[in-house]
C-alpha cells in the first residue's frame, strides 16, 4: 500500500493509478526465481491499516505459517520516507535491524524510483526485499508453502475452483478493492461518480450472490473471501466517509453486513484487524484529502460481534481442515484496536 505521489500531500491532487508491483519475484517450492520456500528465512512486513497487507495477515494465520514466516508490523502513520518501524524498541525492526522498510528496497535495488509498499517479504540473511507483489503473495502462501502449513490448514485456492475464484477476485479487485481508492482519490466529479457508482454496483451484485450461499466460491473459505473481507471491514470506518463511498453503509446492507460479521468472527480474520491503525492511517496520512488530520470517533465497532446467522446457509469454513489456534504472543491486536 503506497498510493500517492509527492508525499502524503499528493493524495487526491493527481489522477489515481495503482502501479504494478515492481518486485514480482516469487518464493516457490522449487525456488525457480532463486527464492526457495524455507522456514524462518523470510520476514513478512505488513501494516494492519493496509487492506492489501491484511490479505497476507489472514492467509498466514489460516495456514498456520507463524513459525515459518516471521512478522513485522509497521507504524500506521507513514511519513514521506515510507513505512517506519517506530512501533519497535529503538525504532528498528528487531530482526532486520532497519528503521524504514525503504532500506530493504534499497538493498534490493539502489535508487528504486517507485513507492515503498506493503505487504513486502524480505530475505532475512541479506536484508533485501524479495517481493511486494500483493496479488501473488497470498496465492503462493496457499500453494507453494504447503510443506510448512499447519495440520488441518484449509485449502484457500482449490485447484478445481481456481478459474471461478480468479474471475470473482478480478471483478472484486477492479470495482471494490481498487474502486474505493479511485473514488477517494478522484480529482474531478465525473471521475469520482464513475468510480463510486462502480463500487456499489459490484457490491449489490455480490450481495445477490451471497444471499443464497455462505461464501463467495464453493462452500468453504477461499482466497476470494479474504480479498473481499479486507475491503468490507474498512468500509464504514474509512471508505464511507473519507473516500466518499456513501450511497449506503455496510451495516445497511443485511446480506453483506452478515457475511462480513461471519468472517470477522472466524478465527484468522477479525483477530488480525486493528480499527485504530486503520482509522489513524487513512485520516492522518492522506492529508491531501483530509488536511486537518482529524480522526473521527466513530463508527461504533461493537456490532461486529453480533450474531450473523450465516451458518444457516450451510458451508464448512475450513473444509476438511480445522480452525487456526490462538493468536501467538506478540501478535495480538491491542485492545484499543479491536471491535
Amino acid at each position: 500500500m503506497s498510493e500517492g505521489g509527492e508525499g502524503n500531500r499528493g493524495y487526491g491532487h493527481k489522477a489515481f493509478k495503482r502501479s504494478k508491483s515492481h518486485f514480482a519475484d516469487r518464493i516457490t517450492a522449487d525456488g525457480r526465481d532463486g527464492w526457495p520456500v524455507e522456514a524462518r528465512r523470510y520476514r513478512l512486513v505488513v501494516s494492519r491499516a493496509c487492506p492489501w497487507a491484511s490479505r497476507a495477515l489472514v492467509a498466514r494465520r489460516l495456514l498456520g505459517l507463524e513459525d515459518a514466516l516471521s512478522l513485522a508490523v509497521v507504524d500506521p502513520i507513514q511519513d514521506d520516507r515510507s513505512w517506519r518501524f517506530t512501533l519497535d524498541p529503538g525504532g528498528r525492526d528487531p530482526v532486520l535491524g532497519i528503521r524504514f522498510l525503504g532500506e530493504a528496497y534499497d538493498r534490493r535495488e539502489t535508487g528504486y524510483p517507485g513507492g515503498v509498499s506493503v505487504p513486502a517479504i524480505v530475505d532475512v540473511p541479506s536484508g533485501a526485499l524479495v517481493t511486494n507483489d500483493f496479488q501473488q503473495i497470498t496465492l503462493d502462501l496457499a500453494t507453494q508453502w504447503t510443506d510448512l502449513h499447519r495440520p488441518g490448514a484449509p485449502d484457500l485456492y482449490p485447484a478445481e475452483l481456481r478459474d471461478e475464484i480468479d474471475t470473482v477476485t478480478a471483478e472484486v479487485y477492479e470495482d471494490v478493492n481498487n474502486g474505493v481508492y479511485r473514488a477517494g482519490f478522484a480529482t474531478n466529479q465525473e471521475e469520482y461518480e464513475a468510480a463510486c457508482a462502480g463500487v456499489f454496483r459490484r457490491l449489490e451484485l455480490l450481495a445477490r450472490r451471497l444471499a443464497g450461499q455462505r461464501y463467495l466460491v464453493g462452500d468453504t473459505i477461499t482466497e476470494a473471501d479474504i480479498r473481499l473481507f479486507t475491503t468490507l471491514v474498512r468500509f464504514d470506518a474509512v471508505y464511507h466517509g473519507h473516500f466518499k463511498c456513501n450511497l449506503w453503509k455496510l451495516v445497511e446492507n443485511p446480506v453483506l453486513w452478515a457475511y462480513a460479521r461471519d468472517l470477522y468472527q472466524t478465527p484468522g480474520f477479525g483477530d488480525t484487524v486493528d480499527f485504530d491503525h486503520i482509522k489513524r492511517h487513512y485520516y492522518q496520512v492522506h492529508t491531501g484529502i483530509n488536511p486537518t488530520g482529524i480522526v473521527p470517533l466513530g463508527p461504533d465497532t461493537s456490532g461486529w460481534l453480533a450474531p450473523h446467522h450465516r451458518e444457516e446457509l450451510g458451508g464448512r469454513p475450513f473444509g476438511e481442515g480445522t480452525a487456526p489456534g490462538p493468536v501467538r504472543d506478540g501478535e495480538e491486536v491491542p485492545p484499543q484496536g479491536r471491535a
